[in-house]
Parts: C-alpha cells; sequence; structure tokens
C-alpha cells in the first residue's frame, strides 16, 4: 500500500514493511503507534530500549516528510532511528536534530550459524545479584540489566562449576518482538576473557532467539572491534545506523526575587 501524506496505521492492519528494525520497535501495537507516506515507514515505540524511538525507514524524500509529520504529533522527545544515510539526510533537512555517533544493527534469519556448545545455559532468577555485579564490572553502560523495564526475565550465562558465584559471562534477550529477539547485555568478566566464553553465552542466545522469534539481532558499538568480529562470526549481518534528538527545551530562568 502507497500514500501520498503521512498516514497512521492501525493496530489491527498489518505492519506496511518487512523491515526487521521496524518489525523489532513495532513490537507492542497497543502501544506503539505507525505511520506511512509514500515508501517510507516511521514506528514511534515509547520506552524502547529505555528511549521514545521513532524507528524510520524508506526514501528519504518519503521519510522527511514523514518524521516531520510524526514528531509534531507524538512530540519531540522520540529520538529518529534508521540507516545512517537516511538520518544524516534527516539532520540536514532538520538542523535542530543532533546526531549520534553512528552504530550497528546486526540481524539474522533462519537457523544459527555456530551452534551452541552446551556450556551457557539460561540462569535462575537468583542469579540477577551476579549478573549485575558482571555489568557493573565489566559493561556498566549496557541498556540492559535486571530489573529494567524490557530486560529482567531472560538472562543466559555461564556459572562457576559449583553453580554459585558470579556468571562468568552473560546476555539477555530484552524488548522482543514476536518475530525478532534482540540479544542485549552480552558482558565477560575481564579475568574469563579469552576464553570463548563469550562466544559460547552469544551462540546459545542467539540460537534461542533464532528458535523463538525467527530474526536474531543486537545493536553494536561501531568502535567494539572484538565484538564485531565475534557477531560476524556467528553469522550476523551488519546495518549501519544513526540516532538523532533535539536538544532539552530551554527553561525560562526564575524572576528574581522581589
Amino acid at each position: 500500500m502507497f500514500f501520498t501524506t503521512s498516514d497512521e496505521i492501525s493496530p489491527h492492519t498489518e505492519l506496511p514493511t518487512d523491515d526487521a528494525l521496524c518489525r523489532w520497535a513495532a513490537r507492542d501495537r497497543t502501544t506503539g503507534r505507525v505511520f506511512a507516506r509514500g515508501g517510507a515507514v516511521a514506528v514511534a515505540a515509547p520506552g524502547l530500549s529505555l528511549r521514545d524511538r521513532l524507528v524510520v525507514t524508506g526514501p528519504a524524500g518519503d521519510a522527511i516528510p514523514l518524521v516531520r509529520d510524526v514528531l509534531a504529533e507524538i512530540g519531540r522527545s522520540y529520538r529518529p532511528f534508521g540507516d545512517r544515510g537516511l538520518i544524516d539526510a534527516l539532520v540536514i533537512a532538520e538542523p535542530e536534530l543532533r546526531p549520534t555517533a553512528g552504530f550497528g544493527w546486526m540481524d539474522r534469519t533462519g537457523s544459527a550459524a555456530v551452534p551452541p556448545d552446551g556450556t551457557a545455559g539460561w540462569l535462575p532468577p537468583d542469579a540477577a545479584p551476579g549478573v549485575t555485579a558482571l555489568l557493573d564490572e565489566a559493561f556498566p553502560d549496557s541498556y540492559a540489566y535486571p530489573g529494567r523495564p524490557g530486560a529482567d526475565d531472560r538472562w543466559a550465562g555461564i556459572l562457576p562449576p559449583d553453580g554459585s558465584g558470579t556468571p562468568s559471562a552473560v546476555a539477555a534477550l530484552a524488548w522482543c518482538a514476536p518475530s525478532v529477539g534482540l540479544l542485549a547485555g552480552i558482558a565477560t568478566a575481564p579475568a574469563a576473557r579469552g576464553r570463548g566464553l563469550g562466544r559460547q553465552v552469544c551462540a546459545f542466545v542467539l540460537a534461542e532467539a533464532l528458535d523463538t522469534h525467527g530474526t536474531a539481532a543486537l545493536v553494536v558499538d561501531d568502535r567494539n572491534t572484538p565484538a564485531l568480529r565475534l557477531y560476524r562470526s556467528l553469522g550476523l549481518a551488519y546495518r549501519p545506523l544513526r540516532a538523532a534528538s533535539f536538544p532539552p527545551a530551554r527553561t525560562a530562568p526564575e524572576a528574581p526575587a522581589a
């Protein structure tokens, strides 16, 4: 279906694109909203991976006016998020937007390229303090943490042989859509690096995501060369992305006391 103006798509209507990024953003059609214009689609997803995000795909000629229309309706707290060239074009058209550094979306559909070897498995709920301790040490910038909305129920890891203590490596399925399982919170304890534990926990969660959702994906920092190498070795394909946001609104200065 094609649109000449920006139109909202009913929650009961099939998503007008098979793009994995949009399918992920449209994970909850009861709270998210989908809009289209020409060949462009925008998905407004509140609280997606701790941010209000506006995932947009399609040609810039359709996407730029679509984003303008949607942001005028939903508010400028939403962060445009999409293919790097498209967000760059949007920032040029809307100079108030501030772009982030580039990062990557990596995904795979089908079967796992590297079967897990049984080293990793789902962790019990009482392992949450150990997962938190590992993330605090190895990956404090992780969006996924036990107890955070959308990231508190499915953590995998590798525990010491006696099953106690802090995991050596962890990963989560967080903010998943029915057809896209998102890997997040991937971390290995500094003392355990170089033993392939991160690879095994990733292989396990990736296989679980593919089996449950059909598509597995993750977001990766472009500067994290070892992670990029690992994820490519597991069969994930790279897609360059960027996000943008409006600067916080300035508040009027308080009047001096009389």
